[in-house]
Parts: C-alpha cells; structure tokens; sequence
C-alpha cells in the first residue's frame, strides 16, 4: 500500500488523492484497484466474479431480496436495519467482527457502523460511516456514501451524520417501524419519532420477514452451504486421524480450525465443542481443556462459516480406535435414531413431528437397556433436553422466527443430531454413567425428499473403527508430553 501510495502521489496532488481514498469508490485508476473496505470483483478476482457482490451471491440477488422484503412489508411501513456493532475484547483490542446476518443478508455490506433503511417511497436508503485519516491509518479503508451507491447499489445514501436530520421524517411518515432488534443502536432507538410508535406498539422485530425470506434458500445459498458443509467434513475427518495420537481436547479444536480455515473457511460458526469423557456430555462444553483418557469417546460439535454460510456437524468416536460393550449399545441407538430421522426429513413433515419421532425411539432404547425405568419418565429430558434439531443457514440456528411446526419446504436446510448425555452421576447403570453421544448432519429438504450435505463424512461404527485402525498411521507422533 506504501508503494501505492508514493506512486500515486507523485502523479497527483495529495488532496486529490485524499479525496479519492476517502470517496473509496470501487474503480481503478492508472491501474490501482481502490479498496472498498470488502472483497470485490476488482480488488479479489480469486473470490469473487464479475457481477458478484459478496462471493457466490450476486448483485442482482441482493436486489432481488430487497423487492421479496418490500413486498412483505405492510404499506406505509419502514425497515430499520443495522449493521452489528464493533466489540471490545479489551480498551482497545476488538473482537473479530461478524455482521449482522439480516444486515449484510439485505445490503451486502460486511462492515459495521452503517444503518439501511427501507421503505416504499425510496427503496434502499443506506447511512455509511464516514472515514477519517487516523481510522484509515489503523484499521484501513470502509466503504463510504460511494460505496453505498456504486458496489452496494443503494437507491439513495448519507453519511451517518446526517442520519438525525433525514431519518426521523422518514418515521413520521410511517404508520409501523420493523427492525433488528439484536442490533439496535441507540443512534435510531432514541429519536422522538420512534419513541411515539414504540409507545402504540407500532416498532416491531424486523425477523418476522427477513427469517421468512432466509428460511429457504437460493441456488447460489445452497451452493456456499454445501461447500461449507464440505469444509467442515473434510476438517472433521482429519482431526479424527488426529485424534489416536494427540488425545487432547485443545489440540483437536486447534487442529479442526486449523483444517476449516486452510480450506476456505473465514470462521468457525461458534467455538468447537471437544468433550472428551464425561464432558461429551456437557452439551455445549467449550474448555477444552482436558487430555482424553484411554478408553473414553470424543464428541466433537464443529461448524464453519464459508462467505456468510454456516455449517454445523457432529461425532462421536473412541481416539483408541474401539467402542467398549456399553459405548457402542448407545451409539448404536442413537445411530439408529439419526437415520430413521433423516429419513422422515421430506416437504410437509416439521422439526416438531420429526422431533417427536426422536423421543419415542431414543425413550424405547434407553428403557430397554435399562437406563430409563419408564417409556414417560421425566428422566429422558435430563438425558437429553434438546431438540432434534434446527434451521441452518447464515446463522447456526437460523431463522428462530420460524416455528419448528412449520411444514418443511424445499429449500430449506435443517440438522438432525440426536443424542444423549448421561453425567457421571447419573442414579443408572454404572457401565453408562459419563457417556455423551450426538451424531449430527446437515439435511437440504429437496423436491422428492432430502440430501444429507455431511455424509461424506463415516457415522457407522465398523466405519469409524476402521478409520482409526487402518488409516491413522503417519499422522505424525507426539512427543514427550504423550507419554
């Protein structure tokens, strides 16, 4: 960029110059490419194709969901929609930044500080922050009132200064007010005019439409989710290689990030869940930071994000390369239970029916094996007071606006994870006390049915123990503090 800079500067003069990084319009001149604050077509061709706003998802869509979101919003109504603020992890260290699925879902904008309305009259108006030299200087170039307008194309845009002058006659002339409410910002939530429709019940959460609009998903969504999935199947299956050599929780979290951002991945959807032992059945078990015993099973719960999509996967498996008596007996119920469920997973059927399906098999099993004493008993939900799924898309668990009594439509992505948890002390058979087991997949509903978006990844137990048997040798050995 230094480079850049001198070049340039020795053809114009530095307020010209300025003025154009400031603008941070998305055009080349003298063949410098100007950053816009995110991918695009000219500054990352290897990302992204002509015609693309974000990668894989082209400019068009994005219009395209902006005219769906009107068309579902009652007349004289206004969508607030802003971007996800900056958090701190310390005065002035930030955490890394994720946009706001509904924000960068209507506008493409993956940076924060902007605030998108939308209404009948005008379209998309969009409020961008304004860079400043220092800003520049340490966090680099944002996409501005430009921007806005030329990569974003906005139907109108302001600097977010100007939001207190323009915003509030837009909601005087509104009846209702729908926005974001995980990210809404005082610079909109505080103004009068808002105030007096939150006062008549007339400002509501903006998801009831934009999670509709999610829940089924494109072509060009369904193709990033797929290779989503297949990035966190592949980072999987390396890091069950791994697992017979280096037994430890943190290393194998290392390991199946390491393997999902090699791939492509820009994140995980949500710290990897390696419970070794009893913490499999900790349900979202986040320390990892135990060594898992010879003997024990591993349950890992792993997801990434490829360009705005998020995958979401679970096994569970013994590092050692065997299942004990008592291991396999649950695994094999709970095998039993995610592939009947997959099974039922077709339009028409719901998250609710299928779920119902999943207790009554998994409440038969555990009374058979003895673990539960009665096909009703409250003891089930202790073992497993989890649903047997959810929706999947930008988001792990995506459009919660939608019910889980919804028929399920083609389109739509859901998972299937069955599981049990049995803590170590548990009033039951001791040969099953620290047991956790989930096995998970991501199913797309398609016309005639589903498609399991993880089944590349072994589920079997034969297949399991195979893998770790036969395929783990020159892995690479641990040193001393493996021994």
């Amino acid at each position: 960029m230094q480079r850049v800079v001198r070049k340039l500067t020795s053809i114009i003069s530095h307020r010209q110059f300025r003025s154009q990084v400031v603008g941070f319009r998305s055009y080349c001149t003298g063949g410098v490419v100007f950053d816009v604050g995110q991918p695009t077509s000219a500054s990352h061709p290897q990302l992204l194709k002509d015609g693309e706003l974000t990668p894989g998802i082209s400019t068009e869509e994005y219009i395209l969901r902006r005219k769906k979101l009107l068309e579902l919003l009652p007349e004289k109504s206004l969508a607030i929609i802003a971007a996800a603020p900056v958090k701190m992890m310390t005065d002035v260290v930030p955490y890394t930044f994720r946009q706001d699925a509904d924000y960068l879902y209507i506008t493409g904008c993956q940076q924060p500080g902007g605030v998108a309305i939308l209404g009948h009259d005008f379209g998309l108006c969009m409020f961008m922050p304004e860079a400043k030299p220092y800003d520049v200087i340490w966090q680099g170039q944002i996409a501005g009132v430009d921007a806005a307008v030329d990569t974003f194309k906005a139907d109108k845009a302001y600097p977010m200064r100007k939001l207190h002058e323009i915003l509030p006659d837009m909601i005087k002339g509104s009846s209702k007010v729908f926005h974001n409410v995980q990210t809404a910002t005082p610079a909109y939530m505080e103004m009068e005019a808002l105030k007096k429709l939150a006062y008549c019940n007339n400002v509501m959460d903006l998801a009831v439409y934009t999670h509709q609009l999610r829940w089924i998903k494109s072509p060009a969504e369904l193709k990033l989710m797929k290779e989503s999935a297949s990035i966190a199947c592949q980072a999987l299956l390396l890091t069950m290689l791994h697992s017979k050599t280096y037994p430890f929780e943190g290393t194998l979290a290392a390991k199946v990030e390491y393997e999902c951002k090699i791939r492509g991945a820009q994140r995980m959807g949500f710290n990897p869940v390696v419970g070794g032992g009893p913490n499999g059945s900790i349900i979202h078990y986040s320390r990892n930071d135990q060594r898992i015993k010879q003997g024990d099973l591993v349950l890992m719960d792993i997801g990434c994000e490829l360009h705005g999509y998020a995958s979401d996967l679970t096994r569970t498996w013994p590092p050692c390369g065997s299942f004990s008596s008592a291991q396999e007996e649950l695994y094999e119920l709970i095998l039993e239970t995610n592939k009947h469920c997959v099974e039922l997973c077709k339009p028409g059927a719901s998250i609710r029916q299928i779920h119902n399906h999943s207790v009554e098999m998994l409440q038969k099993g555990l009374k058979e094996l003895g673990i539960l004493r009665g096909v009703g008993s409250s003891s089930y939900h202790k073992l497993n007071p989890t649903s047997i799924g959810h929706y999947l898309g930008m988001d792990i668990h995506d459009c919660s606006m939608v019910s889980f009594d919804c028929p399920l439509k083609p389109g739509v992505v859901i998972t299937i994870e069955p599981g049990v948890y049995i803590p170590s002390s548990f009033n039951g058979p001791e040969r099953y006390r620290g047991i956790g087991i989930r096995i998970e997949d991501e199913v797309l509903i398609t016309e005639t049915g589903y498609e399991v978006l993880t089944a590349s990844i072994p589920k079997e137990v034969k297949h399991i123990e195979s893998l770790l048997n036969n395929f783990c040798h020159g892995m690479g050995t641990l040193d001393s503090q493996n021994n």
